[in-house]
């Protein structure tokens, strides 16, 4: 019988040591708390990204050494494809498996808040009140003390959190999830006055999230979204009024009962569009990102009206002729 000669062995041996040293470093780069540039970091993972994407975004941040090490993580626990999309929260100390914990909402001290597109900010501060998880230190506060709290320089919190899905640990308070949301929607609103199309009657970004939270409230179609906008920018370039119900419906406030009537229409206050000229004084909802989008980068079309068909869409006029030609039809039973 041939024994395994001192070459082999060695090799063997070599072999051994190389396997024990990797197990080593990555057993130290498992328990490893990952490198924060400040804490606590947050982070968003858009809908539909996959793991890998989320991990290289990661790496290149420098929160993960090598994106590779997430992505075989998730692989060998079998969770690489129930990553969840929304915005998350990471303080210093985390490790690896311990933010795969919280991409997959395997981490159990973590809760969630989902802030709806097209809610106003009474209805948003309503949900963190209800939600037993979150600490609440937005009692007593006034408007214009939570805006000094953010360092807001808007004039008033209307319009300022982008909805999304915010993930955070249990006791967090309402304060930190605004200030998240807030910083959020400044990133995705620069983010698009930056690529706005040239030309468009709109002063600054605040404008154009004001303009997006008009064509939120006006449809939740996708289809006519970008021709709403279209009809809002070409009255504000010609310097006709907007005359936008939502607006009216939003300066009513808690009075308004479901009915719009033509008194209100005649009531004046700074969000009466039919009144008053330009834009009103602050957003009315909390706009989506498609709504961001649209306005500053809207279609060219003709159109100066458009109305309800009443089936969730609308049809869309050029002239005041054609426009009360749809009124008959669609509002007053016309043929």
């Amino acid at each position: 019988m041939r024994t395994p000669s001192r070459i082999a062995i060695v090799v063997v041996l070599l072999l051994a040591a190389a396997l024990a040293v990797a197990a080593a470093l990555g057993a130290a780069w498992y328990r490893k708390p990952l490198s924060l540039p400040h804490s606590p970091y947050d982070f968003e993972v858009r809908s539909g990204a996959s793991l890998s994407s989320v991990a290289r975004a990661l790496s290149a941040d420098g929160i993960v050494p090598h994106a590779l090490l997430l992505t075989v993580l998730a692989r060998f626990e079998r969770v690489d494809r129930t990553i969840k999309a929304g915005s998350y929260e990471i303080e210093q100390g985390i490790t690896l498996p311990e933010l795969l914990a919280k991409l997959t909402q395997g981490d159990v001290t973590q809760t969630a808040i989902t802030i709806v597109e097209g809610t106003t900010f009474a209805q948003l501060k309503r949900a963190l009140d209800d939600n037993p998880d979150v600490t609440h230190q937005l009692d007593g506060l006034s408007d214009g003390e939570l805006l000094a709290r953010l360092g807001a320089s808007e004039p008033a919190p209307e319009g300022l959190f982008f909805p999304d899905t915010y993930y955070f640990a249990a006791g967090s308070s309402d304060l930190a999830v605004l200030k998240r949301a807030y910083r959020a929607l400044h990133a995705r609103l620069d983010a698009a006055w930056s690529r706005r199309a040239p030309g468009l009657p709109l002063a600054s970004p605040y404008e154009a999230l004001i303009l997006a939270s008009l064509v939120e409230k006006e449809t939740g179609r996708p289809a006519d979204r970008p021709l709403v906008a279209s009809v809002f920018i070409n009255r504000l370039a010609r310097g006709m009024r907007l005359q936008t119900d939502p607006a009216v419906i939003y300066g009513i406030g808690e009075r308004f009962d479901g009915n719009l009537r033509k008194r209100d229409l005649e009531a004046d206050s700074p969000y009466n569009t039919y009144l008053r000229s330009g834009l009103p004084p602050t957003p009315i909802a909390l706009p989506s990102q498609a709504s961001l989008d649209v306005v500053v980068n809207p279609p060219t079309t003709p159109y100066l009206y458009f109305v309800s068909r009443g089936d969730g869409t609308s049809e869309f006029s050029a002239n005041l002729i054609e426009h009360n030609r749809a009124v008959s039809k669609y509002q007053r039973g016309g043929r």
